[in-house]
């Protein structure tokens, strides 16, 4: 008697309901986005709309100034993406290969500042851009985000499972500390700056709550928060806001199939390695 087998353990048959429910609210919006107003206030919503109506996507765009959106939420979150690499890189090779006095203390306190929210600090960084004149600007938004305690342990963690013997012999040929980084240790370490760039790039492009305390313009306003622009005191134009969303989500798919190879290699060399 022949046995069926299945090109995929039946284990995995388990993944198939936990995948169609955290899929479902994404086909929600984009069935939404193409909509009409009055079909997504029908309950229960429908998942099958009378009609697509692509028109919702333009009528976004001219409901709103998102050109200005897109253009301030990329600066920011390409000038956070460009500090992140180049602070941490720096911060976690010299706590991962230097020796300085206190060194394991100050590493320790910078791994306790992760377990502090975000809400315990909100108030002394708002009087730090406050100070330096920075609010309503979208240094406001850039500053604060340059270096992240997250990024510095990722970086710190994987340069410690590089082989040392490479940087000893680059150092025994006369090359400094800052040209080992550069030459040796950041070309043997793309998927952890490739993690690196797409976390600090979601985290960045998908802020606002901080957008929201800084900026008080429409010039200066990031894209998460022109989406709140759709949301009335009395009603809300939920074709809109899913055509927006919709848009706002698209650069964030595309980072993340393009470095996903990286992601996936980084996580897999620190486990293999550490």
């Amino acid at each position: 008697m022949m046995r069926l087998r299945l090109p995929f353990s039946p284990r995995h048959l388990a993944l198939v309901p936990i995948a169609a429910l955290m899929l479902f609210p994404l086909v929600w919006m984009l069935v939404t986005s193409v909509e009409t107003l009055p079909e997504t206030r029908q309950f229960p919503p429908k998942l099958i709309p009378s009609g697509i109506h692509w028109q919702n996507y333009p009528d976004a765009l001219d409901a709103a100034p998102f050109g200005r959106f897109f253009a301030n939420s990329l600066t920011v979150t390409l000038a956070s993406v460009l500090g992140n690499l180049v602070f941490c890189s720096l911060a976690g090779y010299a706590f991962a290969r230097l020796r300085f006095v206190g060194r394991d203390v100050l590493f320790v306190v910078l791994l306790a500042t992760l377990m502090v929210p975000f809400q315990v600090t909100m108030i002394p960084t708002f009087l730090i851009v406050q100070k330096l004149g920075l609010v309503n600007s979208l240094g406001a938004l850039i500053l604060p985000n340059l270096v992240t305690p997250f990024g510095i342990f990722l970086l710190r963690q994987f340069f410690r499972t590089l082989p040392i013997e490479l940087e000893e012999a680059a150092r025994v040929d006369g090359c400094s500390r800052l040209g080992v980084l550069v030459r040796i240790v950041l070309p043997l370490s793309m998927p952890a700056l490739a993690t690196l760039a797409i976390v600090t790039f979601l985290w960045t492009w998908n802020d606002f709550l901080w957008p929201l305390i800084v900026i008080t313009s429409t010039q200066h306003s990031t894209v998460q928060l022109g989406l709140a622009s759709f949301q009335g005191a009395h009603q809300t134009n939920w074709s809109l806001l899913m055509a927006g969303n919709v848009m706002a989500l698209a650069p964030m798919l595309f980072v993340f199939v393009v470095a996903q190879r990286w992601f996936v290699e980084s996580l897999a060399a620190t486990g293999v390695k550490g």
